[in-house]
Formats: C-alpha cells, structure tokens, sequence
C-alpha cells in the first residue's frame, strides 16, 4: 500500500505511474476524499479541544457548588457533534482505502518503461543450450513414456492442470526440494520454516494478492479462508504487527509448501505440462530489510535463485521487468528463466522482487534504528527458489538422451539414492 500522503501530495506521480504499469486509478475521487478527511479530523480536534474546556469548566463551577446544567447540555451536543463526526471519518477512510488498495507500488527508476513482456530488457545468461542431434521430447512426453507423469489420471480426481507424480518422478521432486532448502539454509543463510497453508483474507491483503486477485484465489467455501498462492504470504505475514531492531535486520526465510493458484488470467495457456497447474511445489525465499539496503538485498536474492540453477547445470537468463509486466505490488523484478529446449525459449521459473514498504505498510512491520527512534517501515522481498514442477520440466527436457532417458543432475544425485539415469 502507498503511503496516502504521499499520492496526495505526488498526484501526477502516481498517475504516471498508473500510465506506465497500464493500470487505472480513481485519483480525483482519493484527493477530494483526502482532503475531506483532513477536514473533518480538523473539525473533530476542535470539538474534543472544545468540550476539555467545557469539561474544565464544568469541574469548576462543581467545586464551588455552582449550577452546571447549561454546560452539561453544551457538553452532551458537542460529545453528539463529536460522535457523528468520527462515524464520517470511519466513512470516508474506508472509502479512501479502497481506492489505496488498488493501486499498485511505484516502479524503481530503473525499471524500463514498456507494454508487455516484449519489453522486458535481458540483463545476463549463464550456460550455452544444448544442441541435440536426435528429435527433441516434450517434458509432458517424456513424463508419460518414462511412467513418471501421469495427467490422465490426475484429469480424472481433479480435472485439468494437475498431476501424478509417479515412482521416481515422485523422489525427483521430493529430491529437488530438499536440495533447494539445503542450499539456502546451509550455504544462502535463510532461515527454514513450515508454514500454514491456509490463511486469513486480512493476510493476503497484507501481501496485495486481495483485493485485486480475488479470482485468482481459492477460497473455501462457507469459511474466511482462502488456500495460499505461494509461502510469500505467510513468511512475509510472519512479523506482521511488529516492531524488529535494526540488528534483526536483514532477515531471510525459505519454506517449501504447495501452492494453489485459480489461473482465471491464463484460460488456453500452457494447458499441458508442469508449467501453469491449479497446484504446485515451490521454494521460497522472503527477506526483511532496512530501505537502503533492499536493491543489494535483491540483487543477492536473484543471485541466490540463480545458484540453484548453476548447480543443476541448466542455461538460464535473468531479465528486468517493464512497467507493464511487473507485478502489483512490486518496485522492481528480476525474473530469471531457464531454457526450455523443446520450446525453444526460456520460461520464467523465478520471480524475484523488492516490494519496498509496499506490504510492510499493509502488514504494519516496522523496525527501529535504535532504542528511542521511531519506528519505520521496513522492506520486504521476495523470490522463487525455485518453482519445483519447472525445475523438473527443465531437467527432464534438457537432460534428455536420444533413447528416451533422461540423466539426474550430479548434484541431485545423493538425493537420488545415487540414481544417475531415469529409463524406461
């Protein structure tokens, strides 16, 4: 959420902001609603200043056993006044609030200012793509001929964009996750956690995924309970309400957890494959920062996303979002993308990105310089470490043999059982 003096003091900030991120915004409603509110919390300050005095005075003539009728009633229509004054307040901070939750955080000067991902500007690659000598699979076919996917079965309990993982395709996953955690707890410096995955709707507003992509959400029925998007909720909401000291801070969390997503935005795309499912595995990481130190804090972050994929050996590129591809509620993103060779392109596995104090005003976490200082806002960020089921479509099409085997990654291997090939 933006600071609201701030958008009512940088109007013509904010709403090129808006221009550039293709996004609308009742602006002129915000300034009258603003400037209303501040006149009324005026009118209430004058009131409250006026019944002390009468109060004062009512005390007084009490004292001196004088009447105070004439005072008491002035006393009760102001304390009316007053009361009728605060409901209006509440009115129109509410209406103020849902015209703040809908618009999105500032973009970071250095964010290129574009349309759609077609303006994304590519900052690195890391690794050559494989040239192959033989007809290149699918993952989704290579999952089925190695009888470690199974979508039919899964269209049958579920219906579309889900999943059998199957014997070795089953530990593959299991092996990637243990080895992603191991990485960023043991080598990273993130703290592990498990975290719930059902949560609040006041806890995903903190993070912006509500109100805004409500149909993106599932919610279960007849409860205020919504399942999560992603462990960026909950491990970001982790300190919401607090105060942290400057020497907590940075601070890194990493959980696995399944993910649940209603992909109501994506009707036709990648409908087959591990890429775009209703449920998926992810590793993620959150970091808690001072403001001066986000933009280091994120390029570490994207560096750390980027390891994984050093390990396994999988070419990748990192890229900037354009303002008109950049998340909600983010300043500035670096997605990083493996290649995909059966595509011929790369796709996004990583999302990583500085949400400033874009969530941390929502949430109220707040950090302090030192003992009597005020309180600030801190910032928070987020990334992908990795996206489990795209990490296993990566392995599975870039380490494909001609006769339909697949080889592990060295490093996952350990977590394999020593396993080196996946064969029919």
């Amino acid at each position: 959420m933006l600071d609201l003096r701030f958008v009512r003091d940088n109007l013509d900030a904010v709403k090129q902001n808006l221009e550039n991120r293709h996004n609308t915004g009742d602006l002129d409603s915000f300034a009258k609603l603003y400037d209303e509110r501040k006149e009324l919390i005026q009118a209430v300050e004058q009131l409250k200043a006026q019944r002390n005095t009468v109060t004062a005075e009512i005390s007084r003539l009490k004292r001196n056993k004088e009447n105070a009728d004439a005072q008491i009633a002035e006393m009760k229509k102001v304390g009316d006044e007053i009361d009728a004054l605060d409901a209006k307040v509440k009115e129109t901070e509410a209406a103020l609030d849902k015209i703040a939750y809908m618009l999105p955080n500032m973009c970071d000067a250095s964010v290129p200012v574009g349309t759609d991902e077609n303006d994304n500007v590519e900052n690195r690659r890391w690794g050559t793509p494989r040239e192959f000598d033989f007809p290149i699979q699918a993952h989704w076919d290579l999952g089925e001929s190695l009888d470690i996917l199974d979508w039919e079965r899964a269209a049958k309990e579920s219906g579309a964009r889900f999943t059998f993982y199957k014997g070795v395709g089953a530990r593959l996953e299991r092996a990637l996750i243990n080895f992603m955690i191991d990485l960023h707890v043991d080598k990273q410096g993130y703290t592990e956690m498990m975290t719930p995955y059902m949560v609040t709707r006041q806890t995903l507003t903190n993070t912006g995924q509500l109100p805004k992509f409500a149909e993106d959400m599932y919610k279960l029925e007849g409860l205020d309970y919504f399942l999560i998007p992603t462990a960026e909720v909950t491990l970001t909401n982790f300190h919401s309400g607090e105060i942290l000291s400057i020497e907590d801070l940075p601070k890194y969390y990493t959980a696995f957890t399944a993910c649940f997503r209603a992909e109501a935005g994506s009707a036709g795309r990648d409908t087959r494959g591990l890429i775009r499912q209703h449920q998926f595995n992810k590793v993620e990481m959150v970091k808690f920062a001072t403001p001066e130190t986000s933009y280091d804090e994120l390029e570490k972050l994207t560096d750390n996303a980027e390891e994984v994929l050093r390990l396994l050996e999988l070419p990748h590129r990192v890229i900037t979002l354009c303002t008109g591809d950049i998340g909600f509620g983010s300043a500035k993103t670096y997605d990083v993308e493996v290649w995909m060779p059966a595509q011929n392109c790369y796709r996004e596995i990583s999302s990583c990105s500085n949400m400033t104090d874009f969530q941390a005003r929502r949430a109220n976490i707040k950090f302090r310089r030192e003992a009597k200082a005020k309180p600030e806002f801190v910032h928070t960020l987020n990334g992908s470490g990795l996206a489990v089921g795209r990490t296993v479509a990566a392995i599975l099409e870039n380490n494909q043999e001609a006769d339909g085997s697949v080889r592990i990654p060295k490093v996952l291997q350990p977590y394999m059982g020593g396993l080196e090939v996946i064969k029919k």
